[in-house]
This record gives structure tokens, C-alpha cells and sequence, in this order.
């Protein structure tokens, strides 16, 4: 015993003190880490209960609960470490510095985490809706904190950051119950212009999927060099747009002629003068 008081400096009493200290603190950090991750755990998921209640994303969700939960655990960590007696000012400012250093070398990545969180949060658009946005079109099918994918018709999968996506111009072309179709056709010059006129609003008219409200709209809209261009104008619910584009522009093509409506071809006329 006298060698150990030796070797250390310090008296019997004086080691049992420090030996009593420190295991009191080491039990305390470790009741702080068990009840601590407990809580936290436990915030997590009443914040994920408190957000499904209020309707919000599901993906929102799980990104908010998930970082409360994590949030939570460094601060408890933390303070453990501190109940030991180690200075934290040192290791807080290295953190700092690290985090300085990470967060310039991936700008980018924070900048689609801050999109991610933006588009959970304002909701531009929803999975399941059809955007166009960054030169893309397509169905959303995923919304993740830094990339959304969208799936096109022909069953690609584009993958767009969320960063320029959510600073940048987005179509939403689902969010409304009601969208126009615009249609186009022309007739050849010297074809009646009313005969053409009644023929295009009978087939809308016996269309059912074309709303009446709005009322439809017809009118010459061009006078073309091969053609007089009438433009129709007509509502429809979103999902029926397809459905009527295309069958209108099958039943206009199969019936024109049946009413002596031509479908007029790029055309010159050709004038020959003999000196």
C-alpha cells in the first residue's frame, strides 16, 4: 500500500476519494446513456405518431423522427461524456471544424438534403402525381431526402436531385382536378368553315368525357399557307386528357371526309410565264 501511495502521490484516503469520484461519474454517465437513448427513442416515436396524426407526408415522417431521435442521442452522448470530467470545448470546436470541412466538400449533397426538406415540406408535388420538371416528365414514385424519381410512359426511371429541383420551375400537371385539351385542325381553303365548325362541336358534344363546364371553345385561329386552322379548346377530368387527345384526332381523321371536310398536305402553287 505504502508503494502505491508512493507511486501516486497521494494517500490511501485521498485514492479511495478519487476512485469513489470517478466510479460515481462513470455510473452516472451510464444511467445518463440508458435512460437518455430511451427518451430519445421514445421522442421519436411520439413525434413520428404526433406527424401521422397531423396528415403530414409519410416521408416527411420518417425523416423528422428519425432526426429528432438523432439529434437527441449526440446531446445525451455529450453530456455523459462530460459527467467523466472530459473538456468538451476542445472536442465541440474540432466537431465544428470537421463539420466546416465536410460540409464544403459536399456542397452539393447539402444542397439536395435543404431540397429534400423543402419539398417534404411545401409539397410542390406528391407521389403518384406527373411533373415536368428539369427538362423531364414523368409519375413520381419516390420522394427521398436527395434525389425524387420519376417513372416516364415508357417505364424509364429518371432520377433528379432535389436540390436544383426544388429551385427550379416544376409542371404539375395531376394536382388540379381539370385540364384543357387544345386540339388543331385544318381544313383546306374553299371547305365550309360553319359545316366544319358543327361537325367538331357534335363530336364533342357526344363525347362524355368532355365536361361542358367549362364550355368548350371554337374558333379560326390560323390562316395557314396550306390550311385554315380552327382551334378547339375543351375541359376534361385529368386522367381522360390522353383518352380524348387521342380519340378525337382518330374520329376527326376517320370522319372529315364524310362531311366534305378535307385534310389539307403542304402545298405551292406553281405560276409559269411565257415571254
Amino acid at each position: 500500500m505504502k508503494s502505491l501511495e508512493n507511486l501516486l502521490g497521494m494517500s490511501v484516503e485521498e485514492i479511495n476519494q478519487v476512485v469513489l469520484r470517478v466510479g460515481t461519474n462513470l455510473l452516472i454517465s451510464i444511467a445518463l446513456l440508458v435512460a437518455g437513448f430511451w427518451l430519445a427513442k421514445l421522442a421519436a416515436r411520439s413525434t413520428k405518431k404526433m406527424l401521422i396524426k397531423g396528415g403530414f407526408d409519410i416521408g416527411l415522417v420518417s425523416f423528422l423522427s428519425s432526426l429528432v431521435g438523432t439529434i437527441l442521442k449526440v446531446l445525451i452522448f455529450v453530456t455523459a461524456i462530460s459527467q467523466l470530467g472530459v473538456q468538451m470545448t476542445s472536442f465541440v470546436a474540432l466537431l465544428g471544424a470537421a463539420g466546416l470541412a465536410i460540409g464544403m466538400a459536399f456542397s452539393g449533397t447539402l444542397s439536395n438534403f435543404a431540397g429534400g426538406v423543402m419539398i417534404l415540406v411545401f409539397k410542390p408535388f406528391k407521389v403518384g402525381e406527373v411533373i415536368n420538371a428539369q427538362g423531364e416528365q414523368g409519375e413520381v414514385k419516390e420522394i427521398q431526402i436527395f434525389n425524387t424519381y420519376l417513372t416516364t410512359p415508357d417505364n424509364k426511371i429518371i432520377i433528379l436531385p432535389n436540390g436544383p429541383l426544388a429551385n427550379g420551375n416544376i409542371i404539375n400537371f395531376t394536382r388540379a382536378d381539370n385540364r384543357r385539351v387544345d386540339f388543331t385542325f385544318g381544313i383546306a381553303y374553299g371547305d365550309d368553315l360553319k359545316t366544319a365548325k358543327e361537325v367538331l362541336m357534335n363530336f364533342i358534344l357526344e363525347d362524355e368525357r368532355i365536361l361542358k363546364d367549362p364550355e368548350p371553345f371554337l374558333g379560326l385561329g390560323v390562316l395557314g399557307a396550306s390550311s385554315a386552322d380552327i382551334t378547339v379548346r375543351a375541359w376534361t377530368k385529368v386522367e381522360d386528357y390522353w383518352p380524348v387527345f387521342f380519340a378525337m384526332n382518330e374520329r376527326v381523321y376517320n370522319e372529315f371526309g364524310k362531311h366534305g371536310l378535307n385534310i389539307p398536305f403542304p402545298q405551292m402553287d406553281v405560276h409559269v410565264h411565257q415571254n
